[in-house]
């Protein structure tokens, strides 16, 4: 796809999508599914701590007592991370008990680093507890039912790294799961847009098909929304088919009007002597070369622009090799061709047939021995070039220049008009191309002819 074209916007916007919403929901999932263990978690410990209360209070006791073992040995080992402890909230700087894994330490409460209580004057956060462990602590304040009893902080913690390492074992699982999920999306997407712009695609191929004349109007089933397209395009292409054929009739026309009456201004004027009817007869030769001239470019400028007017390259010179081959059989002329397969001319068979046949046939009446032809594409392929070489007496620069002049000619002794090269001249500048008169590398002259290609 390239830059700028259309499937390339298409694709290049859905995959930046897909780039910005898929870290977004892999945030948005991995801070949910952390709520969820850390809500999980303070279940645990709000049973342990429940337990806790339960064991050390009594009806009608002022202050906790030393609580019993509730069931949990993880709660005896050293340093383990999980850890219990009941502090008076009268100012005293040491707890009245802590469980057995605590040792000499204490917990740092998330009532002494201020957060906040909920309904149930309960607290969570995370702390640092011994040995620079990471905890999850809850804490809930509890009055003693008996008279003049004082509050204490109840807190049990629990190791946090359970919560880390689930949540890392998510985020991963989630993690190759959105980036399979992004491939897959991208993937969809690429074939989405090939799919999507396919029949943009046999338009193009149905469009170069009608400018090459294999086809004349688009063809097949669109969708919907290109039908209307299919329809204008159609049209188009029909108003131009109209529009260049009565270009031609008028054409026609206009030569059958000036001519006649030209060709009966010359012929009475024959009729006649004197110095008048010389200068009618000269002046009637001048405008009816006029009239040809302007006529021919008119008719050419129609069909040039003509939509569907293709022309086989290698047929043409091979029919053209043919018939100078017969006619200057008697000089043993040799002449060679060399065309690349499948080049075509975008213009009419009659116009490229007389644009190479008079380079052809001035060739062979100045050749001494042999005349070279060969067609070949440039670069790009929307154009071509036909060279046509001799090894005859050449041209001067000068003389270059006087012979692509309609009616020149330098040497009387040679059939012809003097309107061969001029006329080429001015097919090739309607058809847009060029045409140049060079020296040749086997010492004659070189005719350069360059053409829309289709």
């Amino acid at each position: 796809m390239r830059p700028n074209s259309l499937a390339f916007r298409l694709f290049a916007s859905a995959v930046a999508w897909t780039l910005v919403v898929l870290p977004v929901t892999a945030v948005l999932l991995v801070s949910l599914y952390r709520q969820a263990l850390e809500r999980n978690f303070d279940t645990r410990l709000n049973v342990y701590l429940t337990s806790l209360v339960a064991s050390t209070t009594q009806e009608g006791m002022v202050a906790p007592k030393e609580p019993a073992d509730f069931g949990q040995p993880i709660f005896g080992i050293p340093f383990s991370g999980w850890y219990w402890q009941i502090k008076p909230l009268n100012g005293a700087t040491r707890p009245d008990f802590v469980s057995d894994s605590l040792l000499d330490q204490q917990l740092k409460l998330p009532s002494q680093s201020g957060a906040s209580p909920d309904p149930s004057l309960t607290r969570r956060a995370y702390t640092v507890g011994p040995d620079a462990q990471r905890l999850r602590i809850v804490e809930r304040e509890i009055r003693p039912a008996g008279p003049g009893s004082a509050p204490y902080s109840y807190a049990v913690a629990g190791d946090s790294g359970e919560i880390d390492r689930d949540l890392a074992a998510f985020t991963t699982m989630l993690i190759a799961a959105l980036a399979v999920l992004g491939l897959g999306l991208v993937a969809a997407t690429f074939f989405q847009v090939r799919f999507g712009l396919s029949p943009l695609r046999a338009i193009r191929q149905t469009l170069a098909a009608i400018r090459s004349g294999e086809a004349e109007k688009l063809e097949g089933e669109l969708p919907v929304e290109i039908r209307p397209l299919q329809q204008e395009l159609n049209a188009l292409i029909q108003s131009n088919r109209e529009i260049v054929e009565r270009a031609r009739t008028h054409v026609g026309n206009l030569a059958h009007a000036l001519k006649t009456p030209l060709s009966v201004i010359s012929n009475e004027a024959r009729t006649h002597e004197g110095a008048l009817a010389s200068k009618v007869i000269e002046q009637a030769e001048i405008m009816s070369i006029q009239v040809t001239r302007h006529l021919d470019r008119a008719r050419v400028a129609a069909r040039s622009g003509a939509i569907g007017d293709v022309t086989d390259v290698g047929t043409v010179l091979q029919a053209l090799k043919r018939t100078l081959d017969r006619i200057y059989e008697e000089r043993g002329l040799k002449l060679e061709l060399a065309a690349v397969p499948g080049l075509k001319f975008q213009g009419e068979r009659q116009d490229f047939e007389e644009m190479v046949g008079n380079l052809l046939d001035n060739a062979c009446k100045w050749a001494r021995s042999k005349v070279r032809a060969s067609a070949e594409p440039d670069d790009g392929r929307s154009r071509f070039t036909v060279i046509v070489d001799d090894d005859g007496p050449g041209l001067t620069e000068a003389e270059r220049t006087r012979v692509v002049t309609r009616g020149q000619r330098l040497d009387e002794s040679k059939p012809g008009s003097g309107l061969g090269l001029s006329i080429v001249a001015d097919l090739a500048h309607l058809y847009k191309g060029r045409f140049a008169l060079e020296p040749s590398p086997q010492g004659g002259l070189r005719a350069r002819l360059e053409l829309p290609a289709a």
